[in-house]
């Protein structure tokens, strides 16, 4: 104890902010109604995230101002915190993307076409830059595959050689990876699983086809299957996760139709992929083994010959897609270094 003439000793204080990182970059994931980003270290840990709205209803041009915006934010936050600029952006988006040229082709979600997001991102995070430096680097990925190129790497893929990761949300695609990286397809369209069409005479689909398998077994084709079931029009898949585990018999039959759409697309996917491991992740991936145990089963019995994968739940939740345009910026700056 001190005497009433010593002060007594002050705690110690933990510094308002993280150790200063040597080097950072910015990561950003744009979503149809959400964007997150994040400062990302060289060992992949998230140094600072944040999110916001996408704001799609203000229409196209307003969005990726505010993509352009959010990422000119996030690198001053970088210049205060750490007192360096950071080394390189990744930044994903959803649509057909042209990761080469580094143009978001188009988006049916956000209403874009032919956004130079590379071009853009370079010029405003290149603002205020030293002479001496040189333009920052960006990179652009699709949505899907920039998640899945996280949950290949250090998810729930990692050290697998061959693994299709499906998110299931809003609608489904699919990432195709091959090692440490995942296949863009010859015209940047790879994967695009959620247009298998698993029930020919089914719903039409905004693709133009009918009976594609988003719009019987994403998240979104189940809760409005759910909602019209129980006659709650605010009812969601989540719900109808909830439903099934409590026994409801309406529930169980929406859900054992969507589970069987689901298996047959991926039955197609792995006859055609031989992946070694499906990762299935997104919205209704949260339904764990409500969701798990019956579909391993219905792939069981839909396969003949082809080889029978492991089918895991993704481990990198909501953050696959930052996590992801992490690693392409860091690849960038890789292979900057290889080519000189």
């Amino acid at each position: 104890m001190s005497t009433p003439d010593e002060a007594p000793t002050a705690p110690p204080t933990r510094p308002p902010h993280p150790t200063p990182a040597a080097r950072y970059v910015i990561a950003l994931d744009v979503g149809g109604t959400g964007m997150k980003a994040a400062l990302i270290g060289t060992g992949n840990e998230l140094l600072h995230e944040a999110r916001r709205a996408t704001g799609r209803e203000r229409g196209p041009e307003a969005v990726v101002e505010g993509v352009l915006d959010f990422a000119a934010e996030l690198r001053s936050l970088g210049l205060e915190r750490y007192g360096t600029e950071p080394s390189a952006a990744g930044v994903a988006v959803p649509g057909i993307v042209d990761d080469e040229r580094g143009v978001a082709v188009f988006s049916a979600n956000l209403g874009w076409r032919d956004v130079p997001f590379r071009a853009l991102l370079s010029e405003r995070l290149g603002r205020g830059r030293a002479a001496q430096l040189a333009p920052l680097p960006v990179a652009l990925g699709h949505d899907v595959r920039t998640g899945g190129l996280a949950e290949g790497r250090i998810g729930a893929g990692e050290g697998v050689d061959r693994y299709l990761f499906v998110p299931l949300g809003t609608g489904i695609a699919g990432a195709i990876g091959i090692g440490t990286t995942v296949e863009p397809g010859a015209h940047g369209s790879a994967g695009e699983i959620g247009h298998i069409v698993v029930r020919p005479d089914g719903p039409p689909c905004g693709c133009g086809q009918r009976g594609c398998l988003e719009r019987l077994a994403s998240a979104s084709a189940v809760g409005a299957a759910w909602a019209e079931a129980c006659g709650d029009p605010q009812a969601t898949a989540a719900d109808a996760a909830k439903a099934v585990a409590s026994g409801d018999p309406r529930a169980a039959k929406v859900w054992a139709e969507a589970i069987d759409a689901l298996a047959t697309g991926l039955v197609t996917g792995l006859t055609l992929l031989d992946p070694r491991t499906l990762i299935i992740g997104g919205g209704l991936a949260e339904a764990g083994d409500t969701l798990f145990v019956p579909l391993r089963e219905a792939v069981r019995e839909k396969v003949t010959f082809q080889p029978l994968p492991a089918i895991v739940p993704a481990a990198l939740g909501d953050a696959a897609g930052c996590l992801g345009a992490g690693l392409l910026a860091w690849d960038l700056l890789t292979a900057e270094v290889a080519s000189r």
